[in-house]
């Protein structure tokens, strides 16, 4: 049975929040996809709803949303300098990053690192 988080974007509003999801990537080898923006963000607002679009078509990827003002010191610590900045994460490593709200971008960088793996 899927999980209520598979197919959606969770958004993370503590520091605990954002460990507990981090660490759930690193435990299932999943790709994590970390949108980190702003409320007052329109471009962050125009890329959001694509992101869940895109979310449900993946239940395979884990999709997480940080506020940058809601904690700084997450978005500090991966040197977030403009929003919206996309990271992709795999093994709790940054595999890439996108700068900006580019939907074919990132759709095509979704595909490329979270493509299902067949253990060789």
């Amino acid at each position: 049975m899927a999980s209520v988080e598979e197919g959606q974007v969770i958004g993370c509003h503590t520091v605990d929040q954002w460990k507990e999801h981090f660490q759930k990537g690193v435990e299932s080898k999943k790709l994590v996809v970390v949108d980190f923006m702003a409320s007052w963000c329109p471009p962050c607002r125009f890329i959001a709803p694509i992101l869940v679009e895109i979310a449900k078509k993946m239940p395979h990827v884990i999709f997480l949303k940080v506020d940058v003002d809601e904690l700084k010191s997450v978005a500090e610590e991966y040197t977030i300098e403009a929003m919206p900045t996309f990271l992709f994460l795999k093994d709790g490593k940054e595999v890439d990053r996108i700068v900006g709200a580019n939907k074919d971008e990132l759709q095509s960088k979704i595909n490329l690192h979270g493509a299902l793996t067949a253990s060789a």
